[in-house]
């Protein structure tokens, strides 16, 4: 068993989504301390062990274990921190894909609904007048409307914005943890609705 290949869910102490670590950070933290590994029996049966009940837990087929020369360790599919109580927060990632979902995929020019295929990333100070690569310079447009535009700022192109781009607002920790794993444990943590 690979235990930078496992992947943990970290809750706060108030049991909120924050982190993903490998299974080898959880069970250091757990080892320190720091945190409580949560045993999960049922969505309604769920308990939080310190590191020497958890080494004592009985044996569960369905779980992952590493051996120790103590003896079989099983890994936790969650952790619950101590101390920490805060939902860190981060802004998206600045990518293609996050400009297309803070314009919600309509070009910031024409107002249009656009396919994957129909759309790109404009500078709206173009990079030959010294624009940069940024949230507050980057929109999505539309194919035509961007190669018309060229190396145009959009007054000399005849453009207008829809409405000037930002920098999106940093947001909780826990809306950028995905299950692509899709561990069910983690569900009950990681349902937004």
């Amino acid at each position: 068993m690979n235990l930078n290949s496992e992947v943990v869910l970290i809750l706060n102490r108030n049991w909120q989504a924050i982190h993903v670590k490998s299974a080898a950070e959880a069970l250091s933290m757990m080892f320190a301390g720091n945190a409580t590994g949560l045993d999960i029996i049922g969505i309604d049966n769920m308990v939080p062990y310190t590191w020497e009940n958890w080494i004592s837990l009985p044996f569960d087929e369905k779980a992952n274990y590493i051996n120790t020369v103590r003896g079989k360790i099983k890994i936790p599919k969650i952790i619950v921190l101590c101390e920490y109580n805060q939902v860190p927060k981060r802004r998206p990632k600045f990518s293609s894909k996050a400009i297309w979902n803070r314009d919600g995929g309509i070009c910031q020019y024409t107002g249009k609904k656009l396919t994957p295929n129909e759309a790109n990333i404009d500078h709206v100070l173009p990079r030959s007048k010294g624009g940069r690569t940024t949230w507050t310079n980057c929109v999505l447009s539309h194919k035509e409307v961007n190669h018309r535009k060229g190396n145009k700022t959009p007054e000399e192109a005849g453009l207008k914005l829809i409405r000037q781009p930002y920098e999106p607002p940093a947001l909780p920790t826990t809306c950028f943890i995905k299950n692509h794993l899709n561990i069910p444990e983690w569900n009950v943590f990681l349902n937004y609705e």
